[in-house]
């Protein structure tokens, strides 16, 4: 038979991407303002890792053909020499995004992806130039940007990339929509629009006392500038006035907003065409910025290239395309390395490993006193507890003891795990001990103090740096020939570092007790009553339906509720709502934005937005509670046991999840209803104990306002007093808007809320605003003094402390860009406050669980929510459990000011609360 060989040419577009790098920069580093990825170095990561996600999610998803990265040049461009005041009213840039640029560019490099950077003209121009090159040479150009400038670029081949606000998304944006979005003809006439309006953010003047709409109806009639400016004497009254006097300025505004397209530069096809690889060079880059899951994905990457046969990579020719495809994989888990044959590792409750120097398995009572006397001597031992894959199993466990692990089958004769997790004299060091305790339950294990959490110990110490056990073991243990030895040097270390900072009091009196209270909380659950949540699923298919109708009624016909784009359609086409500020589209499809954020801002004056938001609520409800429940109930106990975590936010609160029952909406009444569902059972009780305006007593109490102190002192209605003092009325003449505002006053100005923020929030002007902050801060001068000093003081440490001396670092306080430095500084005035309410209810928690236990009661602490603590409680105990979550709730002598807890009873969680 007649041997042919077949080569196959696939005929394909050529796609040109071309990124402005400092726009995706600053767009990343901002995207985790509110979180900073800060590495074990004291590092923030935030702009290099938002760049390598969003890089990533265009390779993947996008698949270029040729890409390119521009940069602005260091110094002036050819706009500053000409216009000194070009840009100048910018903050300065951030300290972290000039410190990330040159790994960013490095990056760059390691991905062979070409960096253009051309002196003396910005990415703008650079991007615009090779955009047109491009298009002579049969590419259609995706250039990636927020900035309305690149609006003029657009044509049919050359589309604008844009990221959408508040979305990990992007739009395209061809000619049509570009014209549609900004009310033009022509994209020609985005830098007439410009010229015309100005352009605060790059400083461009325009025409003073022309806006946008004017600039639009002006571009309309008269099609340029130059052709308005010859025309000018046609125009009538003030309007002509101003663009005659400004002639100058105008030209030249359209000078400085124009995008050159003349840039020199050479367009080289062969090296702007994407190689697809799996990067080996950029593997040491993600390991010395911590990025372990880039990293693990890219050696990953690099093993499965390895042990396939060899094949030629992706070749462009022409518009023919020879590919071989990569997958970069769509999640950011961690990837296991591969473990050698002759390697021993074990595995802990989450699934990490962890080699170690010398194994012994125990097979008999000798070795089981061996343990024993290891034990003795060193006082101490780490435990490892491997799991099956559900963890629902205990395969084995393993106890290390100076540098030697004990390999022990499970089930282990004479109980000798029993024995020694049980013993009170024993420290016994774990990583998530939580999930170990709940582990070991099943078995008739418990695990009893001492003992030392390395992943608790690290979140008091760094709260907002990564505590996962691979992190620890990198940056606390020298990895040796043959393996890591323990977590004891760990515990060791991190036990040096909690004298040094004086947090023995935190972490060995509230927060390791506190694991074995979340492990029983977990452990108890909480019921729910079936046949109620049924009947509040048909309460709110009823009222959705219902709602659906008036919503039909006003816009004249039905259509999908759910739809977000016929909900646009009815809204901003058929009903002609809103303006064209509000009426924004998100795609090329012509959908209008709906989101939650447009639409509060129409419920007020359209009875139809406030319904969908109304109707858009209940359904939520519906979904993630009301419908969900049914299935997170486990079917050997009844209950729901939601999880609560321990180490994850900054400020030392606990959040939960699967599910999330502290984020249940209870300002509504239907949230509110939501709380029906959670019973006490026969023969108990549900009782609520709920901090009375836990962090408004906490500042009066930092603050040492006499005003504040005295006014919790007489038991004052705090928002009331408040308004009497700063519209200086008598108290019985306090209106209840006046309370409101107060209200609003006393949880925003303590928390750095600004004119604008109050003045939104209690919908008055920004004169009204801003004459109240000033009156409040007249009343409680020491609240300012406060607010000041902890700023002042976090200015000087890089951190700040609650009244048990938790910390929370903050690393911006100083810099020289005011939207970084003011973020820092809310969190210097407030975390302080909220770490203090954060501290005390743990405190509070851990007294109680003990006093229960001491009087062996058989009360279960079941909930903990923000300021908030639940208890199913049997009937006979309940007037013991009033007094002794009232007393531990309330008793800190070392506060002057009174601190109140409210308790509610009820046979369900509403009617206690």
């Amino acid at each position: 038979m007649k041997k042919i060989n077949i080569h196959i040419l696939i005929k394909m577009e050529k796609r040109l991407f071309l990124i402005d790098a400092y726009a995706l920069i600053y767009r990343s580093y901002y995207a985790f303002i509110k979180n900073p990825r800060i590495n074990s170095k004291g590092e923030n990561t935030s702009a290099i890792f938002g760049f390598v996600n969003t890089l990533e999610e265009v390779l993947r998803h996008e698949h270029p053909t040729h890409l390119a990265v521009a940069f602005d040049p260091h110094g002036k461009t050819f706009r500053h020499e000409a216009y000194e005041a070009y840009k100048a009213q910018r903050e300065e840039t951030p300290e972290v995004i000039r410190w990330s640029v040159p790994y960013i560019k490095e990056i760059l490099e390691a991905y062979n992806i070409p960096i253009l950077e051309v002196p003396d003209f910005e990415a703008d121009d650079v991007i615009g130039t090779m955009a047109g090159i491009a298009e002579t040479k049969g590419f259609t150009t995706y250039m990636m940007t927020p900035d309305k400038d690149y609006g003029q670029l657009v044509t049919e081949k050359s589309l604008l990339y844009k990221p959408i606000f508040g979305s990990s998304g992007f739009e395209v944006l061809g000619p049509e929509q570009v014209c549609e979005k900004y009310g033009l003809t022509s994209t020609d006439q985005i830098v007439d629009l410009l010229a015309l309006m100005g352009d605060a953010s790059d400083n461009i003047p325009g025409c003073p006392g022309v806006g946008k709409v004017t600039a639009q109806k002006l571009l309309v009639q008269y099609g340029n500038v130059e052709n308005l400016l010859s025309h000018s004497a046609e125009l009538k009254g003030a309007l002509k006035e101003k663009i005659e006097t400004n002639k100058d300025k105008i030209e030249f505004s359209k000078f400085l907003a124009t995008i050159r397209r003349d840039v020199p530069i050479e367009f080289k096809e062969e090296e702007l065409i994407y190689k697809v690889s799996s990067h080996e060079k950029v593997i040491p880059i993600f390991e010395k910025l911590e990025f372990r899951n880039w990293a693990n994905k890219k050696s990953e990457a690099v093993r499965e290239e390895q042990k396939k046969e060899p094949q030629k990579k992706a070749i462009v020719k022409n518009d023919s395309l020879q590919l071989d495809l990569f997958n970069f994989g769509d999640d950011d888990s961690e990837i296991n390395q591969d473990i050698s044959p002759n390697e021993e590792k074990y595995q802990n409750v989450r699934g990490e490993t962890y080699p170690t120097t010398e194994t012994i398995i125990v097979e008999n009572e000798r070795d089981i006193n061996v343990i024993k006397e290891e034990i003795s001597v060193h006082g101490k031992c780490a435990i490892y507890v491997k799991t099956d894959e559900n963890n629902s199993k205990v395969l084995s466990a393993d106890i290390n003891v100076d540098g030697k692990t004990y390999h022990l089958p499970y089930p282990i004769k004479n109980q000798v795990l029993k024995e020694i997790l049980e013993d009170n004299k024993i420290l016994k060091v774990g990583y998530d001990l939580k999930k170990t305790i709940l582990l070991l339950k099943k078995f008739d294990i418990q695990l009893k103090a001492p003992y030392f959490d390395v992943m608790v110990a690290h979140y008091l110490l760094q709260p907002e740096l990564n505590h996962s056990l691979n992190y620890l073991t990198e940056i606390y243990l020298e990895k040796k020939e043959g393996g890591i030895e323990s977590l004891i040097p760990i515990e060791e270390k991190l036990e040096e570092q909690i004298r040094k900072e004086q947090l023995e009091y935190l972490l060995y009196e509230v927060e390791f007790p506190l694991i074995e209270v979340l492990a029983e909380m977990e452990h108890a659950g909480v019921v729910v009553d079936t046949e109620e949540l049924k009947d509040f699923s048909n309460e709110l298919t009823e009222k959705m339906e219902a709602t659906g109708k008036e919503i039909y009624s006003i816009a004249g016909e039905e259509f999908n509720i759910n739809s977000s784009r016929q909900v646009g359609e009815i809204l901003f086409n058929k009903l002609q709502i809103g303006n064209d500020r509000k009426a924004k589209k998100t795609k090329v499809s012509k959908q209008f934005s709906t989101s939650e954020e447009v639409l509060q801002t129409l419920k007020d004056k359209y009875p139809i937005v406030d319904k969908i938001l109304y109707y858009r609520g209940l359904k939520k409800l519906l979904s993630t509670y009301v419908d969900a429940f049914p299935h997170l109930i486990n079917p050997k106990t009844g209950k729901i046991h939601t999880s609560f975590n321990q180490t994850i936010t900054a400020t030392g609160r606990l959040s939960s999840s699967n599910p999330n029952l502290q984020n249940i909406p209870v300002r509504e009444e239907m949230g509110k209803r939501m709380r029906k569902v959670f019973t006490a059972g026969e023969g108990n009780v549900f009782l609520s104990a709920d901090y009375s305006q836990i962090e408004l007593r906490i500042m009066a109490e930092m603050s040492k306002d006499m005003h504040m102190m005295e006014a919790f002192s007489k038991e004052e209605d705090i928002h009331r007093s408040t308004a009497s003092k700063i519209f200086k009325v008598p108290m019985d003449e306090v209106t209840s808007d006046m309370r409101r505002k107060a209200k609003t006053a006393n949880f925003g100005i303590i928390y750095g809320i600004s004119t604008f923020g109050l003045a939104e929030r209690m919908e008055v002007s920004r004169t009204e605003a801003k004459q109240l902050i000033d009156e409040y801060f007249v009343t409680y001068h020491k609240i300012k003094e406060y607010m000041d000093c902890a700023i002042k003081d976090a200015q000087e440490k890089q951190y700040v402390e609650t009244f048990w001396h938790r910390r929370r670092y903050l690393p911006d306080i100083n810099s020289h860009n005011a939207i970084v430095r003011g973020y820092a500084e809310r969190n210097a005035i407030n975390t302080p406050i909220q770490g203090t309410a954060a501290d005390m209810i743990k405190i509070a928690m851990v007294r109680i669980y003990k006093a229960l236990n001491e009087k062996h009661l058989k009360t279960k602490l079941i909930l903990q929510v923000h300021d908030e603590l639940n208890f199913i409680v049997p009937k006979e105990e309940l007037e013991t459990v009033k007094q002794i979550v009232k007393e531990n709730m309330e008793h800190f002598p070392e506060f002057k000011v009174p601190i109140k807890a409210e308790i509610g009873i009820g046979q369900n969680w509403l009617e206690a609360h």
